[in-house]
Order: C-alpha cells, then structure tokens, then sequence
C-alpha cells in the first residue's frame, strides 16, 4: 500500500523571529512532525522565513556600509542564507523529537530554487516590506540604485515583488528524498527565487510567497494533502467581528466567492486560502487543510480546521 505524501506548510507560530525563540519554537514544531510522522505518512515540510530574513538582509547591508570593499548581500542570497539556518534548526529538532519516539527517520533540508517569470506583474508592483529602517537620504540612495523604496509609521524601508512560483529547481531531488523515507525540508521562506537564462539560474530579488511556494511543492509532487499550519484555529468568515464564523467545510467553488469578497486577510490567510484552492483545482482528490500547528494530527486526519476541497 502507498503511503500518503503530504507537504506541510509551516508559518511564524513554528519559528518565533529570534534566535532563542526560534530554538523553542522548533521544539513545537518537531512535535507536531512526528505526531504526524507516527501516522506512517511521507512528510514534505516548507517554512516561512519573514522575520529571519530581515534580520539577515539588515546584518548584511549593515556589514556592507562598515566595510566599503564588500558588497551588499544580494535578497537571493539572503532568502539562502535564511534556508540553511531555520533548516538546521528545524531539522535537528525533528530528528530528536522522533528519535525519542524511537523512530529512526532521516531528515533532510534541500536548499531551494524556486523559478519565477521575470515579466510576472507583481516586479512592476512590489508589495513586500523588507530590512532596517532608513533615513530619508538613505531611502534615495536605495531609489538610485534601481532599488523601491516605501514609506511605514517606521520611517523607509526597501520594498520588493513577490512574483508567483512557477517551478522548483530540486524537484527531483525532493521527490527521490521523499520515496527513499526521508523527511525533507524544502522551499523555506518560499525558496531562492531564480530567472532561467538559457542554462543559467540568476537570483531575482523578491521573496515568493511561501503558502504559494508551498502548493506548487504539493502540486509538483502529487501531494495526496497540502497542510498549511498557523496560529488560528480554523478559517472565519468575519473575521475579528462579533459575527465571525468559523468555516470547518468549504468547497474551492465556495472559497472563491469568499476571496472575491475580501473576506480573508491579504497578507496574511488569503495566500494560504489561495494555496489551497489551487493544489486542489489541479488534483480534484487531494484536500487542503488550514489548522493551528498544535492541532496538525487532527487536521491530518481531517478532525480540525478547515478543509478545502473540489
């Protein structure tokens, strides 16, 4: 009998923003994996990287200003960095949680490419905050360096796209990983976005929305679910009204209407709502759960959150 693969999407609630809260945070998370890893099921596992790649891109720009003979970190490169970090971290806690359960399965973290188009419209209009905050005159030396620059309630700060992902590079690898018994980190933070030119992979500088990155994972590797972990419990509609309602059931056709209305938060559940509806458009049998990371079990076995289907 196949076992089932499913990729399981982790948000910010799995990883903390520092790094001694990230090292508890993890524990969580490991937790949660190996409940799931007990249900003899092959674990995909993506990540966000929100926090941890500002600081990264913030430390590096900063080194950059303190010494002129080196050059500022490229976001592809940060967006790797940021991967290989929370991949350690992450995966060394899964390793200890299942070794104390006596189960003896490797885990494995693949540094990501992730390809986006290089004429996708969110390049025209970028959408995601990014590093420290600047001075006015800051802000203007960004701008001439071909760089977007916003203005927050904390002052500037550089803005970049978030181009929609169209594949990912180490597929194969990922799947051979996955049938060999491994449990893989992939696509953290999204994955490093990249533009094909010709043979050559270039570092785009965006961060692709990971609950995005996280569906085409799903989608690539014929995922039997897509489970998207977070810090609710469920979908509401109304949400953060005295009318809210929670939405345990919903059909893609259904979830469409809602999005059309607005009815879930842009930069925050809407991703994941779209994530959804997309794995689930393209395989009709396989289901997409949103739950709260302390409930991963039950939402695996479809007892908790909220299940988007065709």
């Amino acid at each position: 009998m196949n076992k089932k693969r499913i990729v399981v999407a982790l948000g910010h609630k799995a990883l903390g923003t520092t790094f001694p809260e990230q090292k508890s945070a993890v524990k969580a998370a490991a937790k949660a994996i190996a409940d799931l890893a007990e249900q003899d099921c092959r674990i995909v596992i993506s990540h966000s990287n929100a926090p941890q790649i500002g600081m990264i891109h913030t430390a590096m720009n900063e080194f950059g200003k303190q010494h002129p003979d080196y050059t500022f970190a490229p976001m592809s490169v940060c967006s790797a960095m940021s991967q290989g970090y929370i991949g350690y971290d992450l995966q060394n806690a899964i390793r200890e949680e299942l070794l104390s359960r006596g189960i003896h399965t490797p885990v494995t973290t693949v540094l990501t490419q992730v390809v986006v188009n290089p004429y996708d419209d969110s390049f025209y209009k970028p959408v995601k905050v990014i590093g420290r905050v600047m001075t006015g005159e800051e802000a203007r030396a960004e701008e001439e360096k071909g760089n977007h620059v916003t203005r927050t309630n904390k002052g500037y700060q550089r803005i970049v796209s978030a181009p929609k992902p169209e594949d990912i590079v180490e597929i194969d690898a990922i799947r051979t990983l996955s049938d060999a018994g491994h449990i893989v980190i992939a696509c953290g933070g999204g994955g490093i976005p990249v533009l094909k030119q010709g043979h050559r992979l270039k570092g785009a500088s965006a961060i692709i929305e990971k609950d995005l990155a996280s569906g085409k994972l799903a989608e690539l590797l014929n995922a039997d679910m897509l489970l998207l972990l977070t810090g609710e419990q469920c979908l509401y509609l109304n949400y953060g009204k005295e009318n809210r309602e929670p939405l345990t059931d919903l059909p893609a056709d259904k979830a469409r209407s809602y999005i059309a209305e607005g009815q879930f938060a842009e930069t925050s559940i809407l991703p994941k709502v779209v994530a959804a509806v997309s794995f689930v458009s393209v395989k009709p049998d396989g289901t997409a759960v949103i739950a709260d990371l302390d409930d991963a079990k039950n939402a695996f076995l479809q007892q908790a959150g909220t299940m988007i289907h065709s």
